[in-house]
């Protein structure tokens, strides 16, 4: 029981001072980003702009680019776990190696060479 406790409050030599505080930072402005506040301003600039595109006030390339855009920023954690698995890495940063290659299968024996060069022509001997 001791020894539990005391490796949970350990420091690692890993965490720099602070780091939970960052990371507390870091979590709190992505709870903030794509919460639900960022999401009902999302849906409201989206819903604005395709009703600008249908009145003919917004040209359509730039709607479709915010539309695009706000697929990319809602759907990043989706689209890098996409590129990591593609890759070889998991979320958790570790690298996964490949699979080790199978050994190149034996290469057929090779006649004998024949010094001659002529060997087998059709030249009369005469």
């Amino acid at each position: 029981m001791f020894l539990a406790a005391s490796l949970s409050t350990s420091a690692s030599l890993a965490d720099p001072a602070g780091a939970s505080v960052l990371g507390a930072a870091v979590g709190w402005l992505q709870a903030t980003l794509l919460g639900t506040l960022a999401t009902t301003i999302a849906i409201i600039a989206i819903a604005c702009v395709g009703l600008m595109m249908l009145s003919g006030r917004v040209n359509i390339r730039y709607g479709l680019t915010v539309i695009a855009g706000s697929f990319v920023l809602f759907g990043a954690t989706t689209i890098v776990a996409g590129i990591q698995s593609m890759v070889g890495t998991d979320l958790a940063g570790g690298y996964t190696p490949p699979p080790p290659a199978a050994p190149p299968a034996a290469l057929p024996a090779l006649p004998p060479a024949n010094p001659d060069p002529y060997a087998g022509a059709s030249v009369p001997s005469g």
